[in-house]
């Protein structure tokens, strides 16, 4: 005879916070953390950034104490933003392998200040430096020229290698930069140095903040080059050619819209994948939070874990060294 068909409960495991975090199958740690930051030419104090509540373009005052907070924190990395004057951008970018730019100013700053505590990282990429603001140089008839660009690149990497950047963030979207990078460095001797191939980035109406936060001189769009919103399939082909030229390690941006992306790399990577948490999602928690709309914490947490939990082994996040704290604090 049958018995009863029993009640199956998995209730039993969320009875109490001890249980969840027993079970907890995803967790975040600060050194899973990387936090972007933006160092303006010129700037006596910090300079916040209105779309983006509670960060700023750091002077390079600034930069030291929110380097040895980073550092106290616990974060994994920093990865750093020029922000030149305008006067100083041309066409093709030149502030981007000047050693007195301000991307490298700010990359021996950092290495100074933050030793082995923090990997400190670059963004590679000519659009901060570029009059019209485009990740590449342009040719006759106004295209950003892909093979031009990657010789650009190329330059940038010996600058931000010899500043001290330990991690160079590939996040122009050229064909081929990895492989043209790599080969760079290699050349000069710089094997030490390891490349962020920014693999599956898309073409995004979350980056607007971050135009404000960089002083963003772009005119037109950047279609022709980062990726288009409605393609899955692509996103694992560019982390698969990434992987092929030699990336140390390859990203998703944005992050929370394209989940499914972030676990398809995952899937396929044999090199740690990250995701970038970027500036448009940032904006959105903090306005919903300051309405009043949401629980700002929680759902901080909640989107930091969904990136974690779909496969991103680090997140690059403005609120870094503030999950950090909390994390510190046992608050989830």
């Amino acid at each position: 005879m049958t018995g009863p068909i029993p009640v199956v409960r998995p209730r039993r495991l969320r009875a109490t916070p001890a249980w969840r975090r027993l079970v907890a199958e995803t967790r975040l740690h600060p050194a899973e953390l990387v936090l972007p930051m933006f160092v303006r030419e010129g700037a006596r104090e910090p300079n916040p950034i209105s779309s983006m509540p509670g960060v700023v373009q750091h002077s390079l005052d600034s930069l030291r104490a929110a380097l040895a907070e980073a550092a106290e924190a616990g974060l994994g990395g920093v990865m750093l933003f020029g922000v030149p004057e305008d006067a100083a951008k041309d066409a093709r970018g030149s502030g981007a392998d000047d050693p007195d730019g301000i991307l490298n100013v700010a990359t021996r700053i950092a290495r100074e200040e933050a030793g082995d505590a923090l990997v400190v990282q670059t963004d590679l990429c000519l659009d901060e430096f570029t009059d019209h603001g485009h990740c590449g140089v342009l040719d006759a008839d106004g295209r950003v020229d892909n093979d031009a660009s990657l010789e650009r690149y190329r330059d940038m990497a010996l600058a931000q290698a010899e500043a001290g950047s330990q991690l160079l963030g590939l996040s122009g979207m050229m064909d081929g930069q990895v492989a043209a990078v790599r080969d760079a460095l290699d050349a000069a001797g710089r094997t030490d140095v390891a490349l962020l191939g920014y693999s599956a980035k898309y073409a995004s109406a979350f980056y607007g903040p971050f135009r404000e936060a960089v002083g963003s001189s772009l005119q037109g769009d950047r279609r022709t080059y980062q990726q288009d919103a409605a393609n899955r399939r692509e996103g694992i082909r560019e982390a698969q050619l990434d992987l092929a030229e030699g990336a140390d390690i390859v990203m998703v941006k944005p992050a929370t819209m394209y989940l499914d992306v972030l676990a398809d790399v995952a899937a396929i990577s044999d090199v740690p994948v990250w995701a970038y948490h970027i500036s448009g999602e940032y904006a959105m928690l903090e306005a919903a939070a300051a309405n009043g709309w949401i629980d700002r914490e929680r759902a901080i947490a909640e989107t930091l874990l969904s990136i974690r939990r779909a496969g991103a082994d680090a997140v690059l996040t403005y609120y870094a060294t503030e999950v950090a704290g909390w994390l510190g604090q046992g608050r989830f």
